[in-house]
């Protein structure tokens, strides 16, 4: 804690969360010890996380609701994210699903518990900025709600400052345009490859799905 803290102080470790995560080898190992969620890919540890693709189907035609990130948040304001999501600190992904779908988007409990586990994503990056290597080695565990026709998420925590339910095309558009958080992206494109919405016709439709599983998944 007191190297951690030190970093801290000296710019190293930015966007402190004062929340501790578990440092382990694998998702079913028993953590070595704990660390300030903001250090943690100071060490080049793995990070598990929950996403939740939150869609409508109404009259044959899918949309799926985006959230814009708060223009205050510490890491990617302003860009688009997922109705809910999450890093895993403790507990299992179905109940910090059902936790985050009600504290970042309103959605009640027995909606948010619906949400169907569809696997998982993994990657792996290195960003610097001269302030030390960040090793991004994440594993995401990915879930499909379909929300009912009526219903809107709504703004709870602050974390996100809108929704919109979007049409697939806008979605496309959106991902291009580089305009999503990078990491639900590849949850999102994931999501787009199992609905049939990203097809084997589409150039590079091989590498692309190969890329949603490049890191170690374990």
């Amino acid at each position: 804690a007191p190297v951690v803290a030190a970093l801290a102080a000296d710019g190293v470790v930015e966007g402190w969360r004062d929340e501790l995560v578990p440092v382990t080898r694998a998702w079913d190992a028993p953590p070595a010890f704990l660390v300030e969620r903001a250090a943690y890919p100071l060490l080049g540890a793995k990070g598990y996380g929950v996403h939740v693709n939150g869609f409508v189907e109404e009259k044959g035609e899918l949309k799926i609701w985006v959230a814009k990130r708060a223009a205050t948040k510490q890491t990617y304001p302003g860009l688009l994210d997922h109705i809910a999501a999450g890093q895993l600190a403790e507990g299992s992904p179905g109940d910090n699903v059902v936790r985050e779908a009600q504290e970042e988007a309103g959605v009640p409990e027995d909606i948010a518990r619906k949400a169907m586990p569809a696997g998982a994503v993994s990657y792996r990056g290195v960003g610097g900025e001269g302030k030390g290597e960040r090793v991004t080695n994440e594993i995401l565990f990915c879930y499909d709600l379909e929300l009912p026709p009526d219903f809107s998420p709504k703004v709870v925590d602050g974390e996100v400052e809108s929704f919109s339910l979007n049409s697939v095309d806008v979605v496309l558009e959106d991902l291009v345009a580089a305009r999503f958080k990078p990491n639900v992206a590849v949850v999102t494109i994931d999501f787009l490859v199992r609905r049939g919405l990203i097809a084997p016709e589409l150039d590079g439709y091989l590498p692309l799905v190969g890329a949603l599983r490049r890191g170690d998944c374990s």
